[in-house]
């Protein structure tokens, strides 16, 4: 067990970061809402949701090196006041460039902020307890993420008051990291990997993680302001985004133990498909409360299991000692989908209205499913799992999870299954 002192500073990492959690996931609604509302046009739409998408990636990829040069408090700090700085300055310089600049800004420094929080945790437990450390990290951040929705509902969406008060949470958990020590992260070697030979390796992985960006950004990005454009109440809207991402905290354990028993290809193809025929039935189905809130948590669920079975199964055909390098790639290609699905979908809603982005995002779906079914048909499965199913929040949050180094399970996670 962990000493009082260890499990404090556990605690304020974790209540910190669900507190930046919290304000992401009002964040993330507010902005496809307030977006909307300035009537950019579809293209422009698209680049302002993109870019914190594309900020996120390069913090994911360039945020490690910040951390190691100046330690985690200060790195931490640098990260928050540019996530604060960037959101106060929104209402400021109200603009298609400028929020487009900002939002880039945010996604780099919330990213900073995941890959500091976890590699601190990471540093701060011992190998027996991680699992149950990050357990209680994930739960905070659905839970966080969840209740983020329900502010939706009581905001002023045309003000600058969301923009100040998710400045202020940010700044709290700047404050509460603040009066805590720092560790130094755990550094963990790794081997150079060539593109090409991940890409031969886990085909299905990549295309995974890729088709994951594609219909997350998507559905986060555009359907809360299509639900504000149709007219319906916010509270209805606050209501179907928290039922998505709890929809994606219930499907992670069955997911993920079917994950490590059956072929990860399979239970890729089942999630893809699953998804697909989701997205057809919200187009076809009566618009009721009763047949649109469960729809949201089959989408959100299936939409949050797609990229950890994607990991698993990529590091299912690697070596155990190129893990960060096989992550950081999975990092890049989710990233890109996660930029070019807004840009995507908000030029068909643009010509199609919703029916367009479903009609999209099932197409991904559907191509994922055949293309894990072929390649399973065409391969043996491995005779081996080097690594175990992980639990993985929605929206962004997984492209900053595992890049420093080993899993917070330690090296005990990956047994054969």
């Amino acid at each position: 067990m962990p000493s009082k002192s260890l499990r404090a500073h556990i605690g304020i990492l974790i209540f910190a970061t669900s507190i930046i959690q919290l304000a992401n996931g009002f964040f993330s609604t507010f902005i496809s809402l307030r977006v909307a509302i300035e009537g950019f046009g579809p293209t422009i739409s698209g680049l302002v949701l993109s870019s914190y998408f594309a900020g996120f990636t390069l913090g994911a990829v360039r945020c490690e090196r910040i951390i190691e040069r100046v330690g985690h408090i200060r790195a931490y700090a640098a990260f928050a006041g540019m996530v604060v700085a960037a959101t106060a300055a929104m209402p400021l310089l109200a603009g298609p460039l400028p929020w487009l600049i900002l939002r880039a800004v945010i996604g780099f420094g919330c990213s900073g902020l995941f890959i500091a929080t976890e590699s601190w945790l990471n540093a701060k437990a011992e190998p027996i307890e991680r699992g149950r450390i990050f357990s209680a990290y994930m739960f905070g951040t659905f839970l966080a993420l969840a209740l983020g929705q329900l502010l939706i509902g009581h905001a002023k969406i045309e003000t600058a008051e969301p923009f100040n008060a998710i400045a202020v949470l940010f700044a709290v958990a700047l404050v509460i990291v603040s009066t805590t020590r720092a560790e130094p992260p755990r550094v963990a070697a790794s081997t150079s990997l060539p593109f090409g030979e991940l890409s031969r390796a886990a085909p299905v992985a990549l295309a995974g993680c890729l088709a994951s960006g594609l219909v997350s950004a998507s559905f986060y990005s555009l359907v809360p302001a299509w639900m504000q454009d149709e007219g319906i109440a916010r509270e209805t809207i606050a209501t179907f985004m928290l039922i998505a991402v709890l929809g994606g905290l219930a499907f992670q354990v069955p997911v993920g133990r079917l994950s490590d028993r059956f072929d990860r290809r399979i239970v890729l193809s089942m999630l893809s498909f699953g998804f697909a025929a989701t997205a057809i039935a919200v187009i076809y189905l009566p618009h009721s409360r009763s047949v649109i809130l469960p729809a949201a948590a089959l989408l959100g669920g299936f939409m949050s299991t797609l990229y950890p079975v994607c990991v698993a199964n990529a590091h299912d055909q690697m070596p155990a000692d190129q893990v960060v390098a096989v992550s950081g790639q999975l990092i890049l290609v989710s990233g890109l989908g996660s930029i070019l699905g807004p840009l995507i979908g908000t030029s068909l809603m643009a010509r199609f209205s919703i029916d367009g982005v479903f009609y999209f995002m099932a197409a991904v779906g559907l191509l994922l499913a055949l293309l894990a079914v072929a390649r399973r048909l065409a391969t043996s499965p491995p005779t081996h799992q080097e690594r175990t199913f992980e639990i993985l929040a929605p929206q962004a949050t997984p492209l900053a999870h595992d890049l420093l180094g080993p899993p917070m399970g330690g090296p005990t996670s990956r047994e054969p299954a």
